[in-house]
């Protein structure tokens, strides 16, 4: 089987979640590594981290639906033990931490050190099936370009290790510790990426660049984004990934941009997030990310109601205004910790189409 064979697929557009949640002490509200205590858990590094997945779905709300399943029984299955929250990174745990024991896990840790031991963040991982590998290859590349707009939407790190870092979103910073993080490369075949992962990793799974093709799942794997606290910002994060891959798939012309310049916006994003300031890839002038993804999210919108995530979409100008970042920021380092967890399990609310009116 090729790398080319994973992705061809009758059931395209298909979507899935991965998100990583911490475990925090019931009384401190500290990371606890404690994930060996939770039955059936499945094991990230971090010994205070569970990483909660769902099915491919045909929708978003589906795989939505699913996720509050998964942090329901997570939770349930925690009782007890540890109170669950969701962000990039913890406010105020130690910046190094214990990590699970596991013969892979235990190959990381030689291998990288305190690197390892400082990787105590969280994601949310989007898998979009694209269709044919053709297209799966060509999106990915486009793709890329797009990034640091789902960098700045899903910003939620502020803090870390007590402090208020200055940043939007730490958590990639620290994954940059680690190699073959940040903007990925492009390729013009499916031949020159299967001889990149020859030459870079002994298996896939340590290509860990912000967007990656899975070879198990054939999907496009979108890893740029923070976890995010909330079910309904997950929605729509989900929700903008989802309608963008849909809608770049549909395009005749894709253009691939320069990696440096997507670095460039990648790095305001990380900075400022929803309030940072892009630069057009072609005219370099600088525009405001709000708007940007306002325009992004009209421009999106057909495709959306084609898919079925319109009214997850709808959401996205409320996260404009205010998204996890700033919401961290309003409660501060100190009520950081109990904010994640108190939302843990808050439901997603009724469909609200009027907020791309309302704001």
């Amino acid at each position: 089987m090729t790398l080319r064979d994973a992705f061809e697929t009758d059931e395209p557009l298909t979507v899935g979640l991965e998100e990583e949640v911490m475990l925090l002490d019931p009384a401190t509200l500290d990371l606890a590594p404690v994930a060996q205590r939770i039955p059936d858990a499945k094991l990230e590094l971090p010994a205070s981290q569970l990483e909660l997945n769902t099915p491919p779905t045909a929708t978003v709300g589906a795989a939505i639906s699913a996720l509050a399943d998964a942090r329901q029984a997570a939770a349930d299955a925690a009782d007890g033990i540890a109170r669950l929250g969701v962000a990039g990174v913890h406010p105020f745990a130690a910046p190094l931490g214990e990590l699970n024991t596991d013969e892979r896990y235990e190959h990381i840790l030689a291998r990288y050190g305190d690197v390892a031991r400082a990787q105590l963040v969280c994601a949310l991982q989007v898998h979009v099936a694209v269709g044919t590998a053709e297209r799966s290859l060509a999106v990915y590349n486009a793709l890329r370009g797009y990034l640091p707009e789902l960098a700045a939407l899903a910003a939620n790190a502020p803090f870390h290790a007590g402090r208020d870092t200055g940043f939007a979103s730490v958590r990639p910073l620290i994954n940059g510790l680690l190699p073959r993080q940040n903007v990925p490369p492009a390729f013009e075949s499916w031949d020159a990426y299967a001889d990149a992962l020859a030459w870079a990793v002994p298996e896939p799974g340590s290509w860990w660049w912000e967007l990656r093709p899975h070879l198990t799942f054939g999907t496009l794997e979108i890893r740029v984004c923070d976890a995010q606290t909330t079910l309904e910002e997950t929605a729509a994060v989900t929700a903008y990934a989802h309608a963008l891959v849909a809608w770049l798939a549909e395009q005749e012309e894709r253009p691939v941009v320069p990696s440096w310049k997507i670095g460039e916006n990648r790095w305001a994003a990380l900075r400022d997030g929803v309030e940072a300031t892009f630069k057009d890839y072609d005219s370099g002038e600088e525009r405001p990310v709000r708007y940007v993804l306002l325009e992004r999210v009209e421009t999106l919108m057909p495709v959306a109601e084609r898919i079925g995530c319109a009214d997850e979409l709808a959401q996205v100008p409320r996260m404009v205004i205010r998204n996890g970042a700033l919401r961290q920021r309003a409660v501060g380092v100190e009520g950081a910790a109990a904010y994640l967890a108190d939302r843990f399990l808050t439901p997603v609310r009724a469909p609200a189409r009027r907020a791309l009116e309302t704001g």
